[in-house]
This record gives C-alpha cells, sequence and structure tokens, in this order.
C-alpha cells in the first residue's frame, strides 16, 4: 500500500501541474484544430480525385473519424518521457533521480501519469463525444469499448518502454533531439496515427505487422470502429499487443541496466 501511495502522490502532483499550466491546454487544442482543418482539406482533395466514395476500404467519414481519434489518442498518450530524460542526463540530475527510493522507471512513468488522467478528460473524451454527436452513432456503443480501453492501457506501456528506450541513447549521446524527432516521425507514420493504415502498400503493411508500432494507434482504433467485433479477431490483436508490451518492457529493462553504467556528470 505504501508503494501505491507514493504513486499516487506522483500522479496527483502531475495532475497540479497541468491544471496549473491551463494555457498549454488551450495552445495544444487550438493547434489540433489547426492540424485537423488541414488533413480534412487533403483528405477531401484525395477522394475527390480518387473518383469513388470508398478507397482500400475506407470512406472519407470513417477516414477522419479514425484520424480525429488518432489525433486525441496522441495528445492522451504523449509523454515526452524523451525529452525529460534527455534533460535530466545532460544537467546531471539523472544523479539525483537514481537515488531516490523508486527505480527511475517507476518515478518517470508515474511522474507523467497526471498528464494522462487530465489529457483523457479535458481532450479526449470531448472529442470522442463529439465525435459521436457529428457522426450519429457511427461508432458503436458496445462490448468494442471495453476490449477498446484494454488495447489503450497497452499501448500506453508499449508507447512508454519506446520512449524509455530511445531517452536511454542520451546516455551515449548526450544529445537526444534528432533521436527523437526521427523516433516520433517513425512511430507515428508505422502507427497509423497521420495517416491509416489502409491507404498503405500492401508489402509494407505486412512488413508493419511485425512491429510494434501498430499497437500503439492502429489496433484500438480498429477494434473501436468496429461495430460488430469479431471475437477472434479481437483477441488476437490483443494477444499481439500484450506480448509487445512484455518484449518492450524486457528490452528497455536490459538496456537501462547495460546503459546505465554509462552516466557521467558534467562539471564533475
Amino acid at each position: 500500500m505504501n508503494r501505491f501511495k507514493k504513486y499516487f502522490a506522483l500522479t496527483r502532483a502531475g495532475i497540479i501541474e497541468c491544471v496549473n499550466y491551463r494555457m498549454a491546454l488551450v495552445v495544444m487544442v487550438f493547434g489540433n484544430l489547426l492540424y485537423l482543418t488541414l488533413i480534412y482539406f487533403v483528405w477531401k482533395a484525395i477522394f475527390a480525385s480518387s473518383g469513388s466514395d470508398v478507397v482500400n476500404g475506407m470512406t472519407f467519414e470513417t477516414t477522419m473519424i479514425y484520424l480525429v481519434l488518432a489525433t486525441a489518442l496522441f495528445n492522451f498518450m504523449e509523454m515526452y518521457i524523451v525529452w525529460e530524460m534527455g534533460r535530466d542526463i545532460q544537467s546531471g540530475k539523472i544523479a539525483l533521480n537514481l537515488l531516490k527510493p523508486m527505480k527511475y522507471k517507476d518515478y518517470l512513468f508515474w511522474s507523467v501519469s497526471g498528464s494522462f488522467v487530465v489529457n483523457f478528460v479535458f481532450t479526449f473524451i470531448p472529442t470522442f463525444l463529439i465525435v459521436m454527436l457529428v457522426t450519429k452513432g457511427t461508432i458503436a456503443i458496445g462490448i468494442n469499448l471495453i476490449y477498446f480501453v484494454i488495447a489503450v492501457v497497452l499501448a500506453v506501456i508499449i508507447n512508454y518502454e519506446i520512449d524509455f528506450i530511445i531517452g536511454t541513447v542520451c546516455l551515449y549521446t548526450e544529445s537526444i533531439w534528432g533521436i527523437n524527432v526521427m523516433k516520433q516521425a517513425v512511430v507515428t507514420l508505422l502507427s497509423g496515427a497521420t495517416i491509416p493504415l489502409a491507404f498503405f502498400p500492401e508489402k509494407l503493411r505486412t512488413v508493419i505487422e511485425y512491429l510494434p508500432f501498430r499497437a500503439i494507434y492502429d489496433t484500438p482504433l480498429t477494434i473501436l470502429l468496429s461495430r460488430n467485433p469479431d471475437a477472434g479477431m479481437v483477441a488476437e490483436k490483443l494477444l499481439i499487443s500484450l506480448a509487445w508490451a512484455v518484449v518492450m518492457s524486457l528490452i528497455s529493462h536490459l538496456f537501462w541496466h547495460i546503459s546505465i553504467r554509462q552516466v557521467t556528470v558534467n562539471g564533475g
């Protein structure tokens, strides 16, 4: 119980911090509106030039629903762990954090967990409700919501483990900007956050099937948008996500255990 009290204390502190910086939420919402306006006209032009209402099995409406919810999920799950680890390593604060009575990896996760709560309440839920109202029931309300929640929990774990692995690289480079930008581009592209995977060439989709990125956005959204989800399909996707969560956790733990020997504190 004492351990959970420590975790919840960090979550509470994170919530208070996010609430105090309300302007950041406003800027994020405004930026999302600009982004969604841009992709609306881009995909409108794509479907208009295709000469068909259905492209690769998706209509313009389902494509926009997918991308709007993907944007909301991105805001909810983006933790900026890589930047935090980079600052800790460059400033030498990492040495103090390693002395805390909590594993550094656990400390990082729970310190940003407050932003999960705030972003879920102020960005994802309003976006989901607006999509429900605008599309008038396109998203089915049923067992798919439970499957969706499970898929999102696994996606958060996978996303965090990937970020932690990339952040650990900073122990070797002491600079993380370029690596993190490349990571964000790869993850958002191959996970379906920017372009639905249905629009990818078949060979590339086959490759993506063997990568962990799909489990971050495409798997939860595919389950959510399934009106009558097949139990076998859902079980397969969730098991793949669970497997990747375990594998990425093991890789990040091993990589951190090996790399922590590289810690140096600038300035002595």
